[in-house]
């Protein structure tokens, strides 16, 4: 009987209400206040999607994005969010290492379907991360991050053949025996993925290493029309590309609603979509009904995956102490060609370039996070951050603290999570980086670019061109006056700090 073991009433109703109270800081303030339990957090990485598409972001938008809206609405959207490089597997290596990736054996472009492992063998993830920290972890989507697949004849590499071999061709490779190093050598328990981007063969889906379909066939490419391409190449027989993002966005529930039965662990659930990339193939539910043509049909698409893993949550009773974060790998990949047919929409928004570029098209990305317990709803900060923030971010939300040699360019943006309204910057400097190897550096207001043009697909630049660019990103954030002949000492500082940044290993303090 409680008022046997403590007599005074008094104090009986004193601890019941502060034990309210303990609970409604929770709600409210949640890690700000630090009892809050670790949160299950999920990373959804759109691939080619720019922050134009979202009407929750462009009020001119010819995509209605309802569930990304209502994602915005419910959390926190960040304005000057950027991925790590203007295309997607360098991005994707930043985002699992917190490490820019020209720091990689990969200096410009991507990985093809065949290409070996990016993330070195030793390299802390953020999968380590969080299960250093007690969680389960997963990967389900696009990885196109290099894979080390099992050779057809192994007695060659043995006997140290191979030289004479080309590992990158299918034809040396066992496909339908899978990988030897893959995402589960990497601090993920559990891996669904495709190889590369939706149009790069193998067309394959492997399930912690192994082929869910062995059975190899040539599948044959598209060349046209224009957004409907994929090459041709090796692949599963029942491999069907129109299905894929639906797929991912079913493993995912699976993921989540199998994850949430183990209460004694939270999850880490890493979801890098295939969509809106290249092949544009929305299912027959959402032809038709955006503005953008069938562009905007898939990021439609994408769109209602997103709602549909958000549904799963509220389904389970576990939306208010779960960090969703969504992105996306780099700007849109929205042409010249596009925009004639569709003039009205801006994916990559009112700014210069696209995908592959070292203007603000190429690298600048939506960003949203949402977190009831702790990020108040509806805000929108314009603090500079980077997709190579995660790993230091999460650091802070589990409590731990990241080894010299871990995370060299990661930053935690966790205290503008608890406090929206907290000025204080994220990180000093922000380095980007296009396709062709062409580097920019930005702090403050000012972004220096160390060459002509784009740095990729959009322009190469004039002769007469000076030598860099420099732009005053708050007060010209279309990148059309270069101010680089006019603030000599300016273009000096900022290519001293990027010269040394790329040259000492690090950007983050120790």
């Amino acid at each position: 009987m409680m008022f046997r073991t403590y007599p005074n009433l008094s104090y009986t109703l004193l601890m019941l209400l502060l034990a309210s109270s303990a609970l409604l800081i929770f709600r409210k303030n949640g890690l700000a206040e630090g009892i809050a339990p670790k949160p299950n957090v999920i990373y959804i990485l759109a691939d080619d999607l720019g922050s134009g598409d979202l009407s929750c972001l462009n009020p001119d938008s010819q995509i209605h994005t309802p569930n990304l809206d209502k994602l915005a609405s419910n959390g926190l959207a960040f304005t000057d969010a950027h991925s790590g490089s203007a295309v997607c597997t360098p991005t994707r290596y930043g985002i699992l290492t917190g490490r820019y990736a020209f720091r990689s054996r990969l200096k410009k472009g991507v990985l093809g379907g065949y290409s070996s492992m990016l993330i070195e063998k030793d390299r802390w993830t953020v999968a380590d991360l969080m299960k250093k920290a007690g969680y389960r972890t997963g990967v389900i989507g696009k990885w196109h991050l290099g894979l080390d697949w099992v050779k057809a004849d192994a007695a060659k590499d043995v006997n140290h053949a191979e030289l004479d071999i080309d590992w990158t061709k299918s034809e040396n490779l066992a496909l339908e025996k899978g990988i030897t190093v893959g995402p589960n050598d990497l601090g993920f328990d559990y891996s669904y993925i495709i190889p590369a981007s939706l149009d790069i063969p193998p067309y394959i889906y492997l399930k912690n290493g192994k082929p869910i379909d062995p059975r190899m066939t040539d599948i044959t490419g598209n060349k046209t029309p224009r957004g409907v391409f994929w090459r041709d190449g090796k692949g599963s027989q029942s491999f069907d590309l129109k299905k894929t993002l639906d797929i991912f966005g079913q493993e995912a529930k699976n993921f989540i609603v199998s994850a949430a039965g183990n209460h004694s662990k939270p999850f880490f659930l890493y979801l890098p979509l295939s969509a809106p990339h290249t092949p544009w193939l929305p299912s027959e539910a959402h032809k038709g009904r955006t503005k953008a043509g069938i562009y905007g049909d898939f990021v439609h698409h994408t769109d209602a995956v997103v709602g549909a893993v958000m549904h799963t949550l509220d389904s389970l009773g576990i939306s208010e102490n779960t960090l969703v974060i969504f992105t996306s790998d780099n700007g849109a990949d929205w042409k010249p060609g596009d925009k004639e047919i569709y003039p009205a929409h801006q994916a990559n928004y009112i700014y210069r370039g696209e995908k592959s570029d070292i203007w603000e098209g190429g690298h600048r990305v939506p960003f949203i996070v949402r977190w009831p317990a702790v990020v108040k709803e509806g805000s929108k900060v314009n603090q500079t951050i980077c997709l190579t923030d995660l790993m230091a971010t999460l650091a802070s939300v589990t409590g731990q603290k990241l080894d010299r040699n871990a995370g060299q360019d990661s930053f935690s943006f966790l205290p503008v999570l608890r406090n929206a309204s907290d000025t204080t910057p994220v990180r000093p400097s922000i380095i980007h980086h296009s396709i062709d190897g062409m580097f920019a550096i930005r702090r403050g207001k000012w972004k220096f670019i160390d060459g002509k043009g784009s740095g990729g697909w959009s322009s190469k630049g004039q002769a007469s061109d000076p030598e860099g660019q420099l732009y005053d990103i708050y007060n010209d954030p279309q990148e059309t006056s270069n101010l680089f002949a006019k603030q000599p000492e300016i273009v000096k500082e900022l290519k001293a700090l990027l010269e040394k940044q790329k040259s000492q290993g690090y950007t983050r303090p120790f």
